[in-house]
């Protein structure tokens, strides 16, 4: 009976050893999705007349900024349709690709609203931007590079801060509005809105920029930025041509 007493269950003593090793273990995260690949995008017929004869360019930098912030939708055949006319193979394209693409195509839109400069302002005289800012109160103002506006934060939820930006100048480089990330990322939600949610074309008498809006002045103006997409889209002739080094200018 002694001898029986001090024997240790079977069943106790494998769960025993069983809590003992999982104790000695280390979950492991779950590896993370791979970042996107990212590719720069060819200069627009601005850009390189500018590296040529000075002023604002397009930094590369911000090819990055728009290919990060595109939402799966504008990469899918949701958008082939509207994307056709300058991309005529976007669907067989690759994902890095597709997303050069809208880095081309923001900086052409950059080129053709703000001349790439991104504390470019602008005061609107036309009847139809003569509607007071739901923020600021005033009338016919867009800006940076894309030419937005503060009440953009409230219908696009963009990354603009009126209250701070009052404080500062108006063509300070620190104000929200004009900072090119948000600026750029606020761009991308305004076309998303447009072209995937409210099924708009990409080319509409409605569109948000006067410079999508086909039979336009402006829009003349940005359809000869759009000379140099990449050559994956297979709508143009020739090789992209490529970013040259800025010149130094003598006086």
């Amino acid at each position: 009976m002694l001898a029986a007493k001090g024997r240790i269950p079977a069943v106790v003593w494998l769960a025993t050893v069983v809590l003992a090793a999982g104790c000695g273990k280390t979950e492991q995260p779950a590896p993370s999705a791979p970042a996107p690949a990212m590719k720069p995008a060819p200069p627009t017929p601005i850009d390189l007349k500018r590296a040529e004869i000075g002023g604002p360019m397009w930094d590369p930098a911000w090819d990055k900024i728009v290919e990060q912030a595109l939402p799966a939708e504008m990469l899918s055949t949701q958008v082939s349709r509207d994307v056709r006319s300058f991309c005529l193979q976007f669907d067989a394209m690759g994902e890095a690709d597709k997303r050069v693409f809208w880095a081309y195509f923001f900086q052409a839109l950059a080129g053709a609203e703000g001349g790439l400069k991104p504390t470019a302002q602008a005061r609107h005289s036309q009847a139809a931007m003569q509607v007071k800012d739901e923020v600021t109160g005033m009338q016919g103002r867009t800006e940076g590079l894309l030419q937005l506006a503060y009440e953009d934060q409230k219908r696009y939820d963009c990354d603009f801060d009126w209250d701070a930006d009052r404080r500062l100048k108006a063509d300070d480089p620190a104000r929200t509005i004009l900072q090119p990330k948000n600026n750029l990322e606020c761009g991308v939600k305004i076309l998303d809105r447009e072209i995937v949610d409210q099924h708009k074309p990409l080319l509409s008498r409605s569109e948000y920029w006067s410079t999508l809006r086909p039979g336009t002045v402006s829009y003349r103006a940005f359809a000869k930025q759009m000379a140099n997409v990449p050559s994956a889209c297979g709508t143009r002739t020739g090789p992209a041509r490529t970013r040259p080094a800025r010149r130094n200018r003598t006086r």
